[in-house]
C-alpha cells in the first residue's frame, strides 16, 4: 500500500485529500503544517509527499526545499491555490518549485482526478522523468 504524507495548513484540503486517496488504497499521514510535516517525514517512510506552498512559520517554496533535502528520494508535489493562480507567472512559480525539488504541481482547487494521477505518476516514475515530463 503506498504511502502520502499530506502536509497543508487547511484542514478542508487536507480531509478531501485524505479521503480521495484513502479509497484509492492509499495509507495517508496527515500533518496540518511543515513542523508536524518533518516530524512525521522524520517518523515514518512514505512514497509520496504533497505539500502547501505557503503555510505559517514557513516561507514561501522553503518547505518545498526543506521537505526534499530531508528526504531527496521521495517525489514531492507542491501544492497551491495562490503561487499558481496567476497564469502570466505560473510558469516561473512551476519552474521555482521544480528547482527546489518538486516533482509536480497541483494548483488548487484540483480534482480527484488531477490529485490521482499526479500521485500516481510519482509513486511509478523515477524522479527524473516526472521532473522532465512536466518541464
Amino acid at each position: 500500500m503506498p504511502r502520502v504524507l499530506v502536509v497543508d495548513d487547511d484542514p478542508m484540503v487536507c480531509v478531501a485529500i485524505e479521503v480521495c486517496l484513502s479509497r484509492k488504497g492509499f495509507e495517508v499521514t496527515v500533518a496540518d503544517g511543515g513542523e508536524a510535516g518533518m516530524r512525521a517525514l522524520e517518523a515514518s517512510d512514505f512514497d509520496v509527499m504533497l505539500i502547501d506552498v505557503f503555510m505559517p512559520h514557513m516561507r514561501g517554496f522553503e518547505s518545498i526545499r526543506m521537505f526534499h533535502e530531508r528526504k531527496p528520494d521521495v517525489p514531492v508535489i507542491a501544492m497551491s491555490g495562490y503561487a499558481f493562480a496567476n497564469t502570466e507567472r505560473a510558469p516561473d512559480f512551476l519552474r521555482m518549485t521544480i528547482e527546489l525539488g518538486a516533482a509536480c504541481c497541483l494548483r488548487k482547487p484540483f480534482t480527484p482526478e488531477a490529485l490521482l494521477t499526479s500521485v500516481n505518476q510519482c509513486i511509478t516514475k523515477p524522479k527524473a522523468s516526472v521532473q522532465q515530463s512536466k518541464s
